[in-house]
């Protein structure tokens, strides 16, 4: 593969593209072929079609299905647990009627939003979704047991547009680098933009699509008894449990940026173990150990029945985990295939503004192979030569990245392990998710846009 070098032009390519998209489609929709079976079937077909060597098919397959499940399978597994044990501890009732109590029925939504926007701060997009989904399901179901949407969407979302525009996330960080852009800049500028951008496309798409897509809330953390128990948590041990991982990450975070500037050293044991702490997955692990001791032994649980009811979580999200991680199968033949530098390299010679251009090509590259990551990182290596050589002022060179940013999250389709995930998690299936999670991920994308070429606009006056 290393000595294999792609001889199609970008037409072929592309048409390879969206014939194998065309047939993920036509497979489940039409012809109710499973997602997991689909997703394999077209990769193979995809990667004999793209020309990949025969000999190194196996291994882009099964490379990309481990790079999406190492991380998505210990959060998706872990952060079910966790909601499991939420569930049947009565602490996820006593939460949202609190909630209720405290917001009122019809800012529920609203409210939901926001703490997802306080959460996905630190935290990343797939392990904040599955850690607050319980809360959010719980909520819907005290609310209208028909309207998963109205509370799932605004909450998502609010991952969504943390995880894309602010540092400490990997993708903002990585373009301010490559920019060569002031760190604290960027964050100033992204929380600028990620609220009206979460109301626009999170809050407001969710309140329109809620009313005309009813869809139950789904039993992915067990069914909701009316049997519940005498002794339920109290609503802020619940709350304390869900903002440890927020803290654990946060220390991360923290400690990895002190080290970045010398101000610890990142050889020091303690500082290697801390940081590990932070990471999402240990952050989880340890968040489910505490609460099987605070909502399970505490509260008289046996040892035996919490090993049951911990077990009981991974049944349901088994199809979640496995779908998503073929979605990343599927999404790296793509980038095996060598679309996106093709794409890349056609957009990058058509003379557009640079602000322009790098938003075009991380959209393009990102409905063409999935990752927002690689669609950010390409569009930002392609247009940074431009940026470094041009005159641009600090508040400029911050809005490209943005914008860059901005680009890389549009329309999420079958190519991204992201579009699994959501869709899996809240019991969509393929056309509804594409009608909701895509356009969502669209309008994010064009409002957020819009909002930073203000402030490249306003930034070119100074």
């Amino acid at each position: 593969m290393e000595d294999w070098s792609q001889t199609l032009g970008t037409v072929p390519l592309l048409l390879i593209a969206v014939g194998a998209i065309a047939l993920i489609l036509l497979l489940i929709i039409v012809f109710k072929v499973h997602a997991f079976l689909t997703l394999i079937i077209v990769s193979l077909l995809t990667a004999f079609a793209a020309q990949i060597p025969v000999s190194a098919i196996a291994s882009t397959l099964t490379g990309g299905l481990g790079g999406t499940l190492g991380t998505v399978a210990l959060l998706v597994a872990l952060g079910a647990m966790l909601g499991r044990l939420i569930e049947h501890s009565g602490g996820a009732k006593a939460l949202a009627d609190k909630f209720v109590d405290i917001f009122g029925e019809k800012r529920a939504p609203f409210a939901l939003g926001i703490a997802s926007l306080i959460l996905g701060f630190p935290m990343f997009f797939d392990a904040g979704l599955v850690m607050m989904l319980p809360i959010v399901f719980a909520v819907a179901r005290r609310v209208s047991k028909n309207n998963v949407l109205l509370f799932g969407i605004p909450a998502a979302a609010a991952f969504s547009v943390m995880h894309v525009f602010l540092p400490p996330h990997p993708g903002p960080v990585t373009a301010t680098e490559l920019y060569g852009a002031n760190l604290g800049i960027v964050l100033i500028v992204g929380l600028i933009i990620v609220f009206p951008t979460w109301y626009l496309s999170g809050y407001l798409w969710g309140k329109f699509v809620a009313k005309r897509i009813p869809l139950p809330v789904p039993t992915l953390f067990g069914e909701i008894d009316d049997d519940q128990p005498t002794n339920p948590p109290k609503p802020g041990t619940i709350v304390a449990l869900l903002l440890l991982p927020m803290f654990l990450i946060f220390m991360n975070t923290g400690l990895t940026t002190l080290t970045s500037i010398g101000a610890v050293n990142g050889d020091d044991l303690w500082v290697q173990v801390l940081v590990l702490l932070g990471t999402s997955p240990v952050a989880l692990l340890i968040t489910v150990l505490v609460a099987m001791v605070v909502l399970g032994t505490r509260r008289g649980e046996k040892g035996s029945a919490i090993e049951k009811l911990v077990d009981s979580a991974l049944g349901p999200v088994a199809s979640v985990i496995l779908i998503t991680g073929a979605g990343g199968m599927f999404g790296a033949v793509l980038r095996a295939s060598g679309i996106g530098e093709a794409l890349a390299d056609t957009l990058s010679d058509l003379g557009l503004p640079v602000i322009i251009a790098a938003y075009l090509i991380a959209v393009v590259i990102r409905l063409a192979q999935g990752s927002a990551t690689v669609a950010l990182v390409t569009a930002a290596g392609l247009a940074a030569p431009a940026v470094l050589a041009g005159d641009y002022n600090p508040l400029q060179v911050a809005a490209i990245v943005l914008a860059t940013g901005a680009g890389s999250v549009f329309a999420g389709h079958v190519n991204d392990s992201g579009f699994w995930l959501v869709g899996r998690l809240m019991g969509m299936d393929v056309k509804t998710t594409l009608k909701t999670w895509t356009v969502q991920q669209a309008i994010e994308s064009v409002t957020a846009f819009v909002f930073v070429l203000g402030v490249f606009g306003v930034a070119s006056l100074i």
